[in-house]
């Protein structure tokens, strides 16, 4: 929910599909409380169209452009057409923001039971004023609530002893509410490490070869920070993964490189070779499970090969001493 009831000419917005005519798609316009918008079928794309279905469906949410805005009518045309890809990066990346400062909003005013626009009114617009957008404000509130939110005031009118109207200025927010908004915030906003993975090979057929493995490993765990510690892991010889955990993907990525330069630069002195697989990225929850899933798949494999091997053991132990001697004399 914007202070701007309509967007501006050239801007990206996202929208949603609600029903395809013969001569244009009409849209809902998510960021500003769903009001109308048109896209002319010749707006959705610079090739000729083969079909309609492949450039726009019923239900799809994506970026569009603002060609031409009707306030007294209340509608806005549009263009799928004319959105570039920077386009749509910058409308992508401010309607998660917003749609996440509106959730917090909404259940602020739900649970406080206030009225939804007078909380935007005297708390969400004046911080998308002063910091460009509400969702770069509540990011200081995390750690700083009371300097963002002590300088938000609103007016209300008072009747004097003498009867008379008077405006005093007092703060935006009752304690019992900012509390409930500091809350939110925090639950909501408050950053979560992001663990960095990268996977290597390495291998070192000198002499001793898997102790300078093992120095390779030290030295790449040595590249780590109390902020940014890094540990290597063993998948199966001659796999390797480097992982570190941080709130900040840029430092990790350079940690987890210098990791691999250190590492990398002290196994070539023995004559060995590491390559990378896979270099330092941020990883999903799904992909650490699949990397766990492989890794004790692999150590059960090691434990059934070992197991094999005692049991050929104990039957070559089983036939007991054989006389080579007495079984020549008897023949």
């Amino acid at each position: 929910m914007y202070e701007a009831r309509f967007p501006d000419v050239d801007m990206a917005v996202m929208i949603q599909v609600k029903s395809i005519g013969e001569m244009c798609a009409y849209v809902s316009l998510l960021e500003y409380n769903n009001i109308e918008g048109m896209i002319l079928l010749s707006e959705l794309s610079r090739r000729r169209i083969r079909s309609i279905n492949s450039l726009i469906k019923v239900g799809r949410t994506e970026p569009v452009m603002v060609l031409h805005v009707d306030e007294e009518k209340g509608y806005v045309n549009l263009s799928k057409r004319r959105v570039s890809e920077e386009d749509i990066q910058i409308c992508e990346d401010r309607y998660n923001k917003s749609k996440l400062v509106h959730s917090i909003m909404r259940h602020v005013a739900e649970t406080m039971q206030l009225d939804l626009e007078d909380l935007y009114i005297h708390v969400g617009w004046p911080l998308y004023r002063k910091y460009g957008h509400a969702f770069e404000a509540f990011k200081l509130v995390v750690n700083d609530p009371d300097s963002i939110l002590n300088s938000l005031t609103r007016e209300v009118k008072e009747t004097g002893p003498d009867a008379l109207e008077v405006t005093k200025v007092v703060p935006a927010l009752t304690e019992e509410v900012k509390d409930a908004l500091v809350k939110n915030i925090r639950r909501r906003m408050t950053p979560q490490p992001l663990k960095i993975r990268a996977d290597i090979e390495m291998k070192c057929f000198q002499f001793d070869g898997v102790l300078h493995i093992k120095e390779a490993m030290r030295k790449a765990e040595a590249a780590g920070n109390q902020d940014c510690p890094v540990k290597i892991k063993l998948v199966a010889p001659p796999s390797y993964v480097l992982i570190t955990q941080t709130l900040d993907k840029e430092q990790g990525i350079s940690i987890l490189t210098k990791a691999i330069d250190a590492c990398t630069e002290e196994i070539e002195l023995h004559k060995g070779k590491l390559t990378v697989k896979e270099p330092p990225r941020a990883v999903s929850e799904r992909e650490d499970i699949l990397l766990a899933e492989r890794m004790a798949k692999l150590s059960q494999a090691n434990k059934e090969v070992e197991g094999d091997e005692d049991s050929e053991e104990e039957e070559d132990t089983g036939m007991g001493d054989v006389d080579l001697d007495k079984q020549h004399d008897e023949v």
